[in-house]
Order: C-alpha cells, then sequence, then structure tokens
C-alpha cells in the first residue's frame, strides 16, 4: 500500500502496479480499491499501463476529514495525477465517472479520459430518484442507521429491485463490504445531485473538457443508464461512445472485457 497526501491534509491510500502510461482508476458507490472487480480491472489492466487504484476518501484505508465537499475529493484525484507524474490517463466507474468529468471539467491534467456508465437521469420517462435523497440519505448516516441508508440508496436512489438488497443482505461478506462504506453515500449523492431530475445534460457544463473522451455502456444494462451514457457521448466536445455486451456495471464487472477497450483507447495515438 502507498499513501498520498491530499491539499486539505486528507491520507489516500492506493495501490501501483505495472508499468507504461499512469492510468488512474475512480470506483464508483460501494466502491474501494481491494473491491474484487476494482483488483481484477487493475491487475488486467497494469499488463500495459502504471495503474494507481485508490480508495477515494473514507473508504479503506483512506482517511476521511470533514467537512466533505465535491472540490475535496476533485483535489484528492488532482494528487493523485500529481503521484501519477503530473498527468494521467482517468477512468471513472458510475459517480466515480461524474468525479473524474467534474476534475476534468475543472482543468485537472487529464490526458484521455474514460467515463464508465455515469449514473445520470436524462429521461423522465424512467426511474427517477426522489428530490430529497441527497438529504434523506445524510440524514440516516448522521443517525448511524448504516443498513437504512445502503437500502435507500440502492432501491430509492438507483431503482435496484429490494430482492436485490435482500439477497445481498443474505450473504454475509457482500453485506460486509456495503456497510463498511455506507458512511461515503453522502459522498456519491452530493456527486450525482444535479443530475437525477429527468432533464437533459448542461451541454455548456462541459464545453472544456477537450481531452479525447469515451465513454461506455453495456447493452445488458438498464435503459436509464444507456441513455445517460449516449447523452454524455453527445455534449462533450471529443467523446466516443462505446456499447457492447458485457461492459455494464450493475452485476460483476467483466475485467477483461473492459480492458480491452480501455487499452484500445487509451493507446490510441489520436
Amino acid at each position: 500500500m502507498n499513501t498520498v497526501i491530499s491539499k486539505d491534509g486528507t491520507r489516500l491510500a492506493y495501490d501501483k502496479s505495472g508499468q507504461g502510461p499512469a492510468l488512474i482508476l475512480v470506483g464508483g458507490a460501494f466502491s474501494y480499491r481491494k473491491f474484487p472487480g476494482m483488483t481484477k480491472l487493475a491487475a488486467q489492466l497494469s499488463e500495459r499501463f502504471t495503474v494507481f487504484n485508490y480508495d477515494r476518501r473514507g473508504r479503506g484505508d483512506s482517511e476521511d476529514k470533514q467537512p466533505y465537499a465535491i472540490a475535496r475529493e476533485i483535489e484528492d484525484l488532482r494528487a493523485l495525477i500529481d503521484e501519477a507524474g503530473g498527468s494521467a490517463h482517468v477512468w471513472g466507474l458510475s459517480s466515480g465517472a461524474v468525479l473524474a468529468l467534474k476534475a476534468a471539467a475543472s482543468g485537472a491534467n487529464i490526458t484521455k479520459l474514460a467515463l464508465h456508465e455515469p449514473p445520470f437521469v436524462v429521461d423522465a420517462s424512467g426511474h427517477q430518484p426522489p428530490r430529497e435523497l441527497l438529504r434523506h440519505v445524510t440524514a440516516l448516516i448522521a443517525d448511524n442507521r448504516r443498513a437504512e441508508a445502503v437500502n435507500y440508496f440502492m432501491t430509492k436512489g438507483m431503482g435496484a429491485p429490494s430482492f436485490v438488497v435482500l439477497m445481498m443482505r443474505l450473504m454475509p461478506g457482500a453485506w460486509s463490504s456495503l456497510m463498511a462504506v455506507a458512511h461515503t453515500l453522502p459522498y456519491d449523492a452530493a456527486l450525482l445531485d444535479v443530475y437525477m431530475s429527468g432533464q437533459p445534460l448542461p451541454a455548456d457544463q462541459w464545453s472544456g473538457v477537450r481531452m479525447p473522451a469515451l465513454v461506455l455502456e453495456g447493452t445488458e444494462s438498464p435503459v436509464s443508464l444507456r441513455r445517460a451514457a449516449q447523452a454524455l457521448a453527445q455534449v462533450l466536445p471529443r467523446a466516443q461512445l462505446v456499447s457492447k455486451k458485457g461492459l455494464g456495471h450493475t452485476k460483476q464487472l467483466q475485467a477483461k472485457r473492459i480492458a480491452a477497450e480501455l487499452s484500445a483507447f487509451l493507446l490510441d495515438g489520436k
């Protein structure tokens, strides 16, 4: 395990593996660097890249200095980029894709940007999280009602069927992993807060994201995630959309397939 200090003094843990261009992995809600899907993806990518797989603040071995702010998480990612040599490719998954996108828009020195199924809600006809998602999940965590927060975020926030949460509770290892990072759910909710109303994405907000970008979506994914990926690819200045079976993230990450698409994009000279 390695560590780096963010601008506000937060110590962030990361694993470094492989050789080649620097690539930083940014996990989504419930994800952390030791999450099986993340470790498998890092192993696949380390054959061609120097991979930085880190714990976002509050997760795994990273500290969690308060108060939380999205700007602090952007500073965290910038600290990893500096640690990688001052510039890096960045892949973000789900809410981690939103964080990576915000960092790119803020001027972070990202060479190429890969955004994997950001959970925007761009169509009012599908599932829409409650407007009080951020407020309510924050209140549940403040009251130490972690199990309720996990259930609420997964079902009301992400639209997962209730039986999925029940099945997770019956798997002690999986449930304990979710509970271990439940206190960071308000952070993910904050990242998504203004993009969940079913309205079109604000194109002008991302006009400064001019590095080459890849948007990934799985053909097996829920329609809301697919629409979000397609909408994002349309508003980013230099984005390409890749839509293939096996690229979804709502079940088990298909590390080999994801790594193949990332490698093709990141190693392309364009």
